[in-house]
Formats: C-alpha cells, sequence, structure tokens
C-alpha cells in the first residue's frame, strides 16, 4: 500500500489533540457488505447500514480492490452519468484514466486523487489504461461521493487533479503513525482538495501498537474506514478491522489505535478519516444523481435522457447506456 510515504516521519510536523479535549464516544461499528461495481471490479460499502444523518454530507463511499488482477482481467466503469454532488477518487495501488463528455480527465496513480464536482452533470467515464489490461497488476483505491448544498447542485462541472506529492503529511508526536491530509485540515495543517462543503480526509498509517488522538472540529462528524489491518477506536478502544466504519459521536478528539500484531501481508493498519459540516438539507439520491426533491431527480434523468448532459465522444464509437452508479 504505497500510496505516499516518507522514510522518517520525526521529520514531519506532529500533531495531537488538547489535553482538554472531550473525547468522541464511538457509536457505532458496521461492517461493510462487499459487491461488484461498473463493469465488476470488486468493492466494499463502507458506509451500507449507516443512518445518514450520521454520514452528512457524505453519500457513500467504496473501498475498490485490493486485486491482483491476471492480465486481461483489469476492469473500470462505463459511460454514465452524475449530477449534484463531488466524486473523490483516491488511487492508492494501480492507475485509472478518467474522461468527461466536456473533454476533462486524466490519469491518476499511487498516492492521486481526482476530485471531480460534477454540479450541473455531465457524462464520465473510468477505466484501467491499456498497458495494465494488458499487463494485470494490483488495484486498490476509494471512492466517496460528497454532497453539494442546494446553491451549488447546478453549478459548472469542475476537476482537481491532486497528486501524491501535494498531499500534506503530518505525524504523531512519537513518529508511529503517518497522516496525509487530502482535504480541509488538522491542528493548522492544510491539505490541497479544495471543497464546496467543508470537511476533512485523511489517510492514515499507523504501526502496530501505535496510537492518535487528533483534534477534531466540533461543527463536523467524525468517521474512521479501515482499508488493511486491525485495531481500535475511542477512548473505550472498540475493536475494528478491515472493512469496518466507526461512527463517531460529539466531541473535540478522536483516538485511533493499532494493534500490536497485525496479519503477515498487512504490515500496518490503514485507516481513513472523515469529517465533515452536515449540510442538513433534504436529500434525494437515486442512482447517479443527487439532488434535494423528487421532481429535481426526475428533471435529472430527463436531462440525461434528452442529452442535456453531454454526449460520449464520437472517438469511442459508443451508444449511452442507463444510468449507473460509480
Amino acid at each position: 500500500m504505497p500510496a505516499v510515504t516518507v522514510e522518517n516521519p520525526l521529520t514531519l510536523p506532529r500533531v495531537t489533540a488538547p489535553a482538554d479535549a472531550v473525547a468522541r464516544p464511538v457509536l457505532a461499528v458496521t461492517t461493510a457488505p462487499s459487491g461488484f461495481e461498473g463493469e465488476g471490479f470488486p468493492v466494499r460499502r463502507a458506509f451500507a447500514g449507516i443512518n445518514y444523518r450520521h454520514l452528512d454530507p457524505f453519500i457513500m463511499m467504496d473501498q475498490m480492490g485490493e486485486v491482483e488482477y491476471a492480465p486481461g482481467e483489469p476492469k473500470g466503469t462505463p459511460w454514465h452519468p452524475h449530477r449534484g454532488f463531488e466524486t473523490v477518487t483516491y488511487i492508492i495501488d494501480g492507475i485509472f484514466d478518467h474522461q468527461d463528455s466536456n473533454g476533462g480527465g486524466g490519469t491518476i496513480t499511487n498516492g492521486d486523487t481526482q476530485w471531480m464536482t460534477a454540479g450541473a452533470g455531465l457524462l464520465h467515464i473510468e477505466a484501467p489504461p491499456e498497458h495494465l489490461v494488458m499487463s494485470g497488476g494490483l488495484f486498490h483505491g476509494l471512492q466517496l461521493w460528497v454532497n453539494l448544498p442546494a446553491k451549488d447542485k447546478m453549478m459548472a462541472p469542475r476537476y482537481q487533479d491532486i497528486r501524491s506529492g501535494s498531499v500534506q503529511l503530518l505525524t504523531s508526536p512519537d513518529g508511529g503513525a503517518l497522516l496525509r491530509v487530502i482535504a480541509g485540515e488538522l491542528d493548522g495543517h492544510e491539505g490541497p482538495g479544495i471543497t464546496h462543503t467543508p470537511i476533512t480526509m485523511i489517510h492514515a498509517t499507523l504501526a502496530p501498537g501505535a496510537e492518535i488522538t487528533l483534534p477534531w472540529r466540533e461543527d463536523f462528524n467524525g468517521l474512521a474506514y479501515v482499508m488493511a489491518g486491525r485495531g481500535a477506536v475511542g477512548a473505550e478502544r472498540r475493536p475494528i478491522h478491515l472493512g469496518q466504519t466507526a461512527v463517531f459521536g460529539a466531541g473535540g478528539s478522536l483516538t485511533v489505535r493499532a494493534d500490536e500484531k497485525q496479519d503477515s501481508h498487512t504490515p500496518d493498519l490503514e485507516v481513513v478519516l472523515l469529517g465533515g459540516r452536515p449540510i442538513r438539507e433534504p436529500m434525494a439520491h437515486y442512482g447517479p444523481f443527487v439532488m434535494n426533491t423528487k421532481d429535481e431527480l426526475m428533471q435529472a434523468f430527463e436531462d440525461f435522457q434528452k442529452g442535456r448532459l453531454g454526449t460520449v465522444p464520437a472517438v469511442h464509437g459508443m451508444t449511452e447506456e442507463g444510468p449507473q452508479e460509480a
């Protein structure tokens, strides 16, 4: 799990919560069901079964892989529409190409993030490059959906390509954790991702036995999803492992700890920490559209069917397919 790393974390700025910060309790730990997305790549649905009031402004998150593809096996998604939210695609291992009906897109690889604000809508495709299809290889990443407030839902689409070298790197006081701030801020250190809805997104790697207690904005919610390894969350040290999400309650700090012993193929605890200021607006969500009302949702489908979200570039020789999630 390379993402972006450093040889000596103690060279990085160190972060810890104030001693008087109120610890966030763990409200629940849920286990993600497994499924398949797009053309058939495996995913874990990280937020399945969690009440939206604990997720807002996040909508869903898929852990894509971790999978070792044989030659000819790598898969992506066909062309599909989006409207009303942002997709955040974080590639830990492997390569993904993105393209949209407006001519945007690019390639992201180990530790890169593509932040796509769908806004008023577009058509989009995600696929491994041809050379990866031919050779096979490791593929592992996350896709997070972030809601947009009503005032921004019909804004013009926008891309942010966040390269691994621009991510803000931090550590814990003892150097036992590497914190990659992709978006938002942590203890005054800001990540490169620009968000319409205030959020924090961190990929943390904790060495066996390491513990982090981080300051956390009290007006944000708090979530922790384990991508690899096992450990504990909260001051009460509630057990958590690969494929599980912890939902934190109110407070000014959150705690994550790695078990002393990890699996042989997973040397560290890998966890994504998410926080966001709830939008607290009505949400109408179906497939690739996230709006505020059912009427707006129906309008999105009509606009897609009439070609108002764009058309597939002719060079692909493809016809539009029905709405699909990605």
